[in-house]
């Protein structure tokens, strides 16, 4: 039997996962960095358009809860290949946000220092849907393992 605070812990892991897919699901559909790219600020990785206002908030929650619950669960033998690669998808899907942030989103969103030209803001484009499409499989994939590898050992 579960206790209440692992299963408030697992709760809180999986709404951040979810928050995580579906806000970048959402800014995959609605083409948010061309949105950005089309008419470039200059305040920075705050700026209007700028994911790190609804990211910042819930991203250390969701990587603590996640990793809480790994490590919580790492004891059952059976739970462990699951909550592995809950570990790996949801790690793989922070570097490729580090990257994406560093690479794109920073050049996006705050052009005043340095212009980007409009073949430059074409190709940033590019780039962070080929990379967020990979981090939509890795954070997927990751939720789904933490409720296989939270589930094993339970029944």
């Amino acid at each position: 039997m579960d206790s209440p605070r692992r299963t408030g812990l697992t709760t809180a892991a999986e709404i951040g996962l979810a928050h995580w897919f579906f806000g970048n699901l959402y800014e995959e559909v609605v083409r948010m960095p061309a949105r950005v790219a089309e008419q470039p600020t200059t305040g920075g990785p705050f700026a209007p358009g700028s994911p790190v206002r609804y990211y910042v908030p819930a991203a250390p929650v969701t990587l603590a809860t996640t990793f809480a619950c790994i490590a919580a669960g790492w004891r059952r033998r059976t739970a462990r290949p699951a909550l592995g690669a809950a570990a790996l998808l949801t790690a793989t899907g922070a570097a490729l946000t580090g990257h994406l942030v560093t690479a794109v989103n920073l050049r996006l969103l705050d052009d005043a220092k340095r212009p980007a030209d409009p073949d430059e803001r074409q190709r940033l484009v590019r780039h962070w849907h080929r990379v967020n499409r990979v981090r939509l499989v890795a954070v997927a994939a990751a939720a789904v393992a933490l409720r296989a590898g939270t589930r094993a050992g339970r029944r």
